[in-house]
């Protein structure tokens, strides 16, 4: 019988502690502000990962990974949206550059794996010309 562990506090402090500096903001509290909201932000999409995978864990293998990659793509079109919105039209190619990014990421990595994986089976199939 598996034991259950209890969830960290700051699992359940970081998202409340989010949403209450979120309301100051308005406030226009400077610079450390600023830096106060990046930190809590950070800890909130922490914490928002953490329950996805703790909910991922107890559903099980399949769903699991759907159930992650769809926590992570949501965490990630909101945090292009709200850079959109604040940003003005100075950010309107935002989401264009993104997925470009990312796209771009991905496809070197899986080049980069088919030639490191592919490279020695290589040697093995080139045939010389004696002619």
């Amino acid at each position: 019988m598996h034991k259950k562990l209890p969830v960290p506090l700051w699992t359940i402090l970081s998202p409340i502690v989010a949403w209450l500096a979120y309301f100051g903001s308005s406030l226009d509290l400077g610079i450390f502000y600023t830096f106060f909201l990046a930190a809590v932000l950070i800890a909130a999409v922490l914490a928002a990962v953490h329950h996805a995978e703790v909910v991922a864990h107890r559903v099980g293998e399949p769903f699991g990974t759907l159930l992650l990659a769809l926590a992570i793509t949501v965490i990630e079109v909101a945090l292009i949206v709200s850079l959109m919105l604040t940003g003005g039209p100075d950010t309107a190619a935002l989401a264009r550059d993104t997925v470009l990014a990312a796209v771009m990421i991905i496809l070197t990595g899986i080049i980069g794996l088919c030639l490191l994986v592919g490279e020695p089976s290589l040697k093995n199939r080139c045939l010389v010309y004696q002619g």
